[in-house]
């Protein structure tokens, strides 16, 4: 009877727990894993069903059981997956001291490690062997709070030693970014002559003073002089001695270790001429990489914009990170270029090119022969300043600018008419040369360079404002078109970047763009975006390396 009534009770419940309010619930003991590992870590203890014992270089054993190291080891999931290991009760590890693998075996139980000052030297690389990655992390946490200049030498070279990719790329970080201190270490004087030239040889050490570096190395080897002396030559190939300022350069020119060196004369000669030639040149291309400034200190590329306020009559420019996002004031042209174009070499030289004298008085329907420019001038950005080339062979008023192999070209623009002529500067020659025409007249083309092909966009042909564009192939000497965009410009900055075309703003029937329309050259379509700088006009830009400080070439 009483088993009739059970029956008919569970019934009943059934058939209140289907109800549509009833949902099945899945419950969870977070407690449950921990528990397991504490009952798994008591019987390795006590030595209770363990089935493999561990032997390592000081002889000693170190006890567990084979399925809770294969579930938490892949170096043990790979010892014990042979088939000769897997039936062994007894295998020795060499690598391992054997307080260290207790500990790590203690983590494979428990989830728990203690990294100390004590022994971190040699449980990172024992969590290596046995592919213990929290371990590894934990160890690379630990001395990184520890990192400062001077023990980053060391401890780069400790995570060279084993491969520890984070360590040593945190290390290096810290090395360049701190190179002023870390010289000052007994750790500098102790590095290997390969070392010093691959730290030396980086293009993002932060030195804003290139003479540091030729300090460093004269250090370096003056602390033990017999057997350093010889590798002073190729040290001194990765100083940058042209940069140096000119009295530095005098003192360097007098240091006997160099003079007693026929082969670092060259390097001597090399820095001479280079300031030589900025006295009495235009301004020259560096053909080697002791003559460029260092990059350092954030994005490696920058835009400098040139823009033009409507409250005042000059143009100025800026420097745009676009990975900060951050606008910085650069040095502004000399005279003044109304409606100039402009166009960059090797990521330092700066071309402003033709334009309208703002401040001529002389004006006939807007424009007047007197006011309109031919003339060129070129910004060394290492430097930082403005000097005069050769001018084109007629005047340009808003003509586009572009830089395929190291030649300008002066695209379209306004003279006496709208033109669609286009020349180019060949700056070894310092001389222009006349190319093909595009298919129809452009002033105020924006012009940019992508993957070899110049791309001429928007425009104002006499008539109307353009959003029609084609493009130049340099080697083939053809144009042909591209893809409208969604509105006609008038004088947009044009910037290739990672593998996009970017238009930048402008104008339409007479009033300011604040959008930017990127063109994608696989597709052949474009797509529109907000750029937005209330009151001024941008209407050119160009990406280059980022500039070094403004003292750094101070006298």
């Amino acid at each position: 009877m009483d088993g009739l009534q059970t029956s008919s009770f569970e019934s009943d419940l059934k058939q209140v727990l289907t109800s549509k309010e009833c949902e099945h619930t899945n419950f969870r003991n977070n407690s449950h894993s921990v528990r397991i590992l504490e009952n798994l870590q008591s019987l390795r203890k006590n030595e209770v069903l363990c089935d493999i014992s561990i032997q390592t270089d000081d002889d000693k054993i170190v006890i567990g059981h084979k399925n809770v190291l294969i579930a938490g080891s892949p170096y043990f999931r790979a010892m014990f997956s042979d088939f000769d290991e897997s039936y062994k009760d007894l295998v020795n590890i060499r690598e391992l001291d054997s307080s260290i693998l207790q500990l790590l075996v203690d983590y494979i139980y428990t989830g728990e490690i203690m990294v100390s000052k004590e022994n971190v030297q040699v449980l990172l690389p024992a969590a290596n062997v046995l592919q213990l990655d929290f371990v590894i992390d934990a160890c690379v946490e630990f001395i990184q709070k520890q990192l400062v200049p001077s023990n980053c030498l060391r401890i780069k070279a400790f995570a060279d030693l084993h491969n520890c990719t984070e360590l040593l790329s945190i290390s290096e970080a810290l090395i360049k970014n701190q190179f002023l201190e870390v010289v000052k270490s007994d750790e500098f004087l102790s590095l290997s002559s390969e070392a010093l030239m691959k730290l030396i040889s980086c293009n993002d050490l932060a030195v804003p003073f290139e003479e540091k570096v030729f300090e460093c190395v004269i250090k370096w080897v003056k602390h033990d002089l017999d057997r350093r002396k010889d590798f002073l030559h190729e040290l001194m190939e990765h100083v940058r001695l042209p940069l140096l300022r000119p009295d530095i350069l005098d003192n360097v020119v007098e240091e006997p270790l160099l003079n007693n060196s026929p082969k670092c004369n060259k390097f001597i000669i090399e820095a001479l001429r280079f300031n030589l030639q900025k006295l009495v040149c235009h301004f020259s291309i560096p053909k080697s990489i002791r003559c460029k400034p260092r990059q350092f200190g954030g994005s490696q590329k920058v835009i400098l914009m040139f823009n033009q306020s409507y409250t005042s009559p000059k143009c100025y420019t800026e420097w745009y990170d676009p990975a900060t996002k951050l606008h910085e004031n650069a040095p502004g042209i000399n005279d003044c270029r109304e409606t100039a174009g402009f166009g960059v070499i090797s990521d330092q030289f700066v071309f402003v090119v033709g334009g309208v004298n703002g401040k001529s008085s002389k004006s006939v329907g807007g424009l007047d022969d007197t006011c309109l420019l031919n003339s060129v001038e070129v910004f060394d950005v290492s430097i930082q300043k403005w000097q005069m080339v050769s001018s084109m062979s007629i005047e340009r008023s808003n003509c586009g600018v572009g830089v395929f192999n190291n030649h300008l070209y002066a695209v379209g623009g306004f003279s006496s008419k709208n033109l669609k002529s286009v020349e180019y500067y060949d700056p070894s020659l310092d001389k222009w040369t006349p190319v093909a025409e595009m298919s129809v007249s452009r002033q105020g083309v924006g012009v940019g360079v992508l993957d070899g092909l110049m791309y001429a966009i928007g425009g104002f042909n006499g008539r109307v404002c353009l959003k029609s564009g084609e493009v130049y192939r340099p080697n083939d000497g053809v144009w042909s078109a591209v893809a409208d965009m969604e509105i006609c410009r008038f004088r947009p900055g044009v910037v290739a970047l990672d593998g996009l075309l970017y238009v930048i703003g402008g104008e339409t029937d007479k009033s300011i763009v604040d959008t930017v329309e990127i063109y994608d050259p696989l597709t052949n379509t474009w797509t529109m975006e907000t750029l937005s700088r209330h009151g001024v006009h941008i209407y050119g830009g160009v990406v280059i390396d980022r500039p070094p400080p403004i003292n750094q070439y101070t006298e």
